[in-house]
């Protein structure tokens, strides 16, 4: 019987995992993943970290070790991060090398949360780590803030891949766009090549919808319960296509740039009323990424129906966004307040982990 994670690929989508640890490299889990789910890459981000490095006992050697030369609690995180991002890199290197190369097979690695709102901290990180963990097939992820444009736009220029996270709103998309773009233009200025450059731009979903439900339930809109994130991702995916077709974009086209694909990210219902992949069967299509945590993954491959959905109901998706507008929800203002959430989100674990990492330094 086909592996319907698998069959999801024949759409166009890639998959790639949203977890790591040390166990899933070394036991050979991952490589499973790789060779019959046909996971194409990895993405992590500092929740994903506190819970590998404060729920094991892998990392404690390394953690006395680099505690030894390392200035701040905080350059022991990236040494411990930088060791797994690159094991797992090497892993996806054939991935990366096959058919078009650099089309996949990309491990990401999230800057420090504590710089989503400082352009120039985030930009010197983001080089920092590039440069630190060596290999082609990474992407540093930065948040899609005000502020991270700036770092975006930098980062591009100066030839890294990036990973935009924290996306909810589609003006903020857009402006997204604007700063891969802009900053292909800006390598290209000054002489580089820029085939070699990749990006994804990470689309948070389920998270639009347990915020908006509890709205719509007071207007009257219960209809749309668990609709709006769907919407929103597939009128995103609209903006792509207008995006990565124009004139300007096919002047960069003709140099080798590749188009920033749409991730689909937060794919795990929150909602126990809703099929758990839901979010993942309703926006498959072609170069998009799909970023899903394990027990979804499992549960897509157990009951998953994977079919090519991402351009069906653009008219009702329309509908769906104006019926909220037209309810008196302004969706700006609430995309705005959970990205505030999201970096608040990443904050706490990450102070919650630079916390352990110290215990376990005293520790004899």
């Amino acid at each position: 019987m086909a592996n319907k994670v698998k069959q999801i690929h024949e759409f166009g989508q890639s998959i790639w995992l949203d977890f790591i640890d040390r166990e899933i490299i070394s036991s050979g889990k991952l490589q499973k993943l790789i060779d019959e789910d046909g996971v194409r890459g990895v993405t992590s981000n500092p929740a994903i970290f506190e819970k590998a490095i404060t729920s094991s006992s892998d990392y404690d050697a390394d953690i006395k070790e680099f505690g030894k030369t390392a200035k701040t609690t905080e350059d022991v995180f990236f040494e411990l991060a930088v060791k797994d991002i690159q094991a797992a890199a090497d892993l996806f290197d054939q991935v990366y090398n096959e058919g078009v190369v650099g089309a996949d097979g990309y491990v990401s690695l999230e800057v420090s949360p504590f710089l989503a709102l400082d352009a120039e901290g985030t930009a010197k990180q983001a080089e920092e780590l590039w440069k630190k963990v060596d290999r082609k097939n990474v992407m540093i992820k930065i948040p899609g803030t005000k502020p991270g444009l700036q770092a975006i736009r930098q980062s591009i220029a100066k030839g890294i891949n990036i990973n935009v996270t924290l996306l909810f709103g589609l003006q903020r998309y857009e402006e997204v766009t604007e700063a891969y773009i802009a900053g292909l233009e800006d390598h290209l200025a000054a002489g580089h090549n820029i085939a070699h450059i990749s990006s994804v731009a990470s689309f948070f979903l389920s998270r639009i919808d347990v915020m908006i439900d509890p709205l719509l339930e007071e207007k009257g809109l219960s209809d749309l319960k668990g609709e709006v994130a769907i919407a929103s991702a597939k009128k995103a995916y609209e903006i792509y296509k207008r995006v990565f077709s124009t004139e300007r974009w096919k002047a960069l086209e003709a140099k080798g740039a590749k188009p920033q694909r749409l991730l689909w990210a937060s794919t795990s219902s929150k909602n126990p009323d809703f099929k758990d992949t839901k979010y993942v069967e309703a926006l498959i299509g072609p170069d998009t990424v799909d970023t899903v945590p394990l027990e979804t993954i499992e549960a897509f491959r157990d009951h998953g129906i994977a079919a090519d959905t991402l351009m069906l109901g653009l008219e009702q998706a329309t509908e769906t966004l104006q019926r909220v507008k037209a309810a008196g929800i302004n969706l700006d203002e609430i995309t705005q307040k959970l990205e505030d959430e999201g970096i608040d989100k990443f904050n706490k674990p990450f102070e919650k982990l630079l916390k352990a990492i110290e215990d376990q330094q005293k520790k004899d």
